[in-house]
């Protein structure tokens, strides 16, 4: 790997929120500009943790930059101006995004360490977004699991363990390691450390202490691949999201007029008392399919002895509409046109009886083209909607 031309500051000194340094250089990129410093506070893009921004302050005026990035050991502060090589800057980062990614990449570590001590699944990977952080396992684990992780983890949190970054060779990075090492590294490496706890190569920002990253939250944990992926968040974003949760639970408690201890019971009652309605919907749909089905039949228009059904309906069900089209194509001779209204639009199923020639499928097309519509199916059956306010 290339040596970087600019020294990082943020390497030793991650409290450090802004420095003066010079412009070294200033590349013009897709959009915007490169521009690179003889030293910074900004953290690259990298290792699943998102880059700092902040801006640059010049003498006659302030430059934001958006995002930053290292490629080929040239760290770029991306900018939306050129700056002049030689020009004098002070460096100065979004301290609350950087305290943010902190909380929540030394969260990861001991969300990590936890996996790896108490259920022997290794982290594989690791992304951090604007709305949730991920970590990958490469086995499945329970749920009693991920709260046993999550409280140890917490835990440490609470003691206010030191957390210390160090560069040493490779070969004795290997042997302090306690989690996992990359055999493929040679020669200078840095090791985050948290005492008693995690230790691993690795080149993020972390907090001088774990009592900063002030919580951890798991939210999720679903399959993925052969192994696991838990969704969390630390910190700051922990407790927006574990606020916002509060108050949609809050809300629903008040409708229905729960405790907040019995609200998966009532939860669970609504699912029941949902499906008996459904149920007895389903019968009732049944009954009206049967009834109706042989007065439209009786009623349909003969056209070289084809029975021309097309019906209109502004209130009935998707489910209701497709179980009608279905009894009517029983007719041998029945051609089926049907039109529903749901969710303000407007829906058609067309349908044929075995002994009708005309494809469903070519007249769709049709259809769709008189109603700016789309849709589609096969010669026996289609189905398409449309933005139309009304049936014409």
């Amino acid at each position: 790997m290339t040596e970087t031309k600019t020294i990082r500051l943020y390497d030793e000194q991650v409290m450090l929120r802004s420095c003066k340094t010079v412009v070294t250089a200033c590349v013009e990129l897709k959009k915007g500009f490169g521009v690179e410093l003889s030293e910074t506070v900004f953290y690259p893009e990298g290792g699943g943790q998102l880059s700092d921004t902040g801006k640059l302050i010049l003498a006659d005026k302030t430059v934001s930059v958006t995002h930053v990035r290292e490629k080929d050991g040239h760290i770029y502060h991306e900018t939306a101006e050129s700056i002049a090589v030689g020009t004098e800057v002070t460096a100065e980062i979004d301290w609350q995004m950087r305290f943010d990614h902190m909380q929540q990449h030394c969260g990861e570590h001991l969300l990590s360490y936890g996996f790896w001590k108490l259920c022997q699944a290794d982290n594989v990977g690791f992304h951090m977004t604007e709305e949730m952080v991920t970590i990958d396992l490469n086995r499945e684990v329970s749920a009693a699991e991920v709260q046993q992780v999550e409280t140890l983890a917490n835990a440490q949190i609470q003691e206010n363990l030191p957390i210390k970054t160090t560069w040493m060779d490779a070969e004795q990075a290997a042997a302090c390691a306690t989690r996992k090492f990359n055999d493929k590294l040679t020669g200078p490496v840095r090791v985050v450390s948290i005492e008693g706890s995690d230790a691993c190569t690795c080149c993020g920002t972390h907090p001088p202490m774990t009592g900063m990253v002030g919580l951890v939250k798991i939210f999720k944990a679903e399959k993925h691949k052969e192994g696991t992926r838990i969704y969390f968040l630390c910190g700051r974003r922990a407790m927006e999201k574990i606020q916002t949760c509060w108050q949609e639970l809050t809300g629903a408690v008040q409708l229905l007029s729960l405790k907040d201890e019995e609200i998966k019971s009532g939860v669970e009652r609504l699912q029941a008392e949902n499906k008996e309605l459904r149920d007895k919907l389903t019968l009732a749909e049944e009954r009206w399919v049967n009834e109706i089905a042989p007065q439209l039949l009786a009623k349909a228009e003969l056209k070289e002895d084809i029975k021309l059904v097309e019906v209109r309906f502004e209130d009935i069900s998707v489910d209701a509409a497709r179980k009608l089209a279905q009894r009517l194509a029983e007719e041998p001779l029945a051609q089926v046109t049907l039109f529903y209204k749901q969710k303000n639009r407007l829906n058609y199923i067309l349908t044929r009886g075995s002994a009708v020639s005309v494809s469903c499928r070519e007249r769709i097309a049709v259809l769709n083209k008189e109603l700016n519509g789309h849709g589609g199916g096969n010669d026996n059956m289609a189905q398409g909607s449309s933005a139309a306010d009304k049936i014409s």
